[in-house]
């Protein structure tokens, strides 16, 4: 492309979708490359309880729609498409969709992070249906019923386990070896909660139920021994997966593929910041996405406001500022 834009965002969820707002009423010129299927986790989401300004909460895909609406409305110019590689070993930075090449003074990439599913057929069907990646944002929907099941070992499956037995009677934690890889004190405080039951050396083969979670199906790795778990909601608590390989040997990443950011959300390429689940391991929210964009818009709107001043002082290097 022969102009030049002053931002360009790359990934089409919270982070990218606010990142846009705040550039365009900056009166910057933002190109959104939104992706194929734009408006990240959220899509998957049925109903969202914990973003402020819905009292009666609203389904995760109205708000994405609204958040796509917004930034369209201030200006930003999308893209239904995926990038397919950077270049930021030059100036201006470069982005590419398909073979077309977009070119801007800063760059925010905000592509997010992919929850690690167990790859079941049954994962597709009910997804939003009782299952989810997610025990912080949808575990409030089961309150009070009598099992949900988590799957996973680590901090963040403890994390969930922990927070669903404050909500219902029961919590079951399917994990495949007999110790826990989560940190010793969460995994204390895991083992020694009454309403938290382990499953030890185990896999879920199946979940079970036709259009909502009504059980899982659990197979011990050393006695081949099958059995049933009725449940109502089950969390896959295995991992996620950032969304980074076009960044490969472009961006600094950290040994989850991780964007690394310094001095707020800066990465380690001048004019290239990062947004939300792409750097964030820890929180994970669509509303700390949102803000993780705010950010990351904030800061490119600073580094061009420094770019703006340097030539002016080149230009007139007699004017004091």
């Amino acid at each position: 492309m022969s102009q030049i834009y002053d931002v360009i965002v790359i990934g089409g969820g919270p982070a990218g979708y606010t990142a846009s707002i705040y550039t365009c009423r900056a009166g910057l010129r933002t190109l959104l490359v939104a992706g194929i299927n734009s408006g990240g986790q959220l899509i998957l989401t049925r109903e969202v309880e914990n973003f402020p300004g819905f009292a009666r909460g609203v389904m995760g895909p109205d708000l994405m729609e609204n958040m796509r609406q917004q930034a369209e409305n201030q200006g930003a110019e999308i893209i239904y498409d995926d990038a397919t590689g950077v270049n930021f070993k030059t100036y201006p930075l470069e982005v590419y969709v398909g073979d077309t090449k977009y070119t801007a003074k800063a760059v925010i990439v905000a592509t997010g992070a992919s929850p690690k599913w167990l790859g079941l057929e049954s994962e597709r069907r009910l997804l939003g249906r009782g299952l989810s990646s997610c025990a912080t944002c949808d575990g409030p929907l089961f309150k009070g019923s009598d099992t949900s099941v988590v799957v996973g070992g680590g901090d963040t499956a403890m994390e969930y386990a922990l927070f669903l037995s404050n909500l219902v009677s029961k919590v079951v934690v399917v994990h495949r070896r007999d110790t826990l890889r989560a940190s010793k004190a969460m995994a204390e405080r895991a083992l020694k909660n009454p309403k938290i039951e382990f499953v030890w050396d185990s896999v879920v083969e199946d979940i079970l139920g036709a259009n909502k979670v009504e059980g899982v199906r659990v197979k011990n790795l050393k006695t081949g021994g099958v059995r049933v778990i009725p449940c109502q909601s089950v969390f896959v608590a295995i991992g996620h997966k950032p969304n980074t390989e076009i960044f490969a040997g472009q961006l600094e990443l950290d040994e989850d593929g991780y964007v690394k950011v310094y001095e707020g959300l800066r990465t380690n390429v001048r004019g290239v910041f990062a947004a939300g689940d792409v750097h964030d391991k820890r929180y994970r929210q669509a509303i700390t996405a949102a803000g993780f964009g705010c950010m990351a818009a904030m800061e490119a709107i600073w580094f061009l406001q420094s770019l703006d001043e340097r030539v002016v002082q080149q230009s007139a290097p007699g004017l004091k500022t």
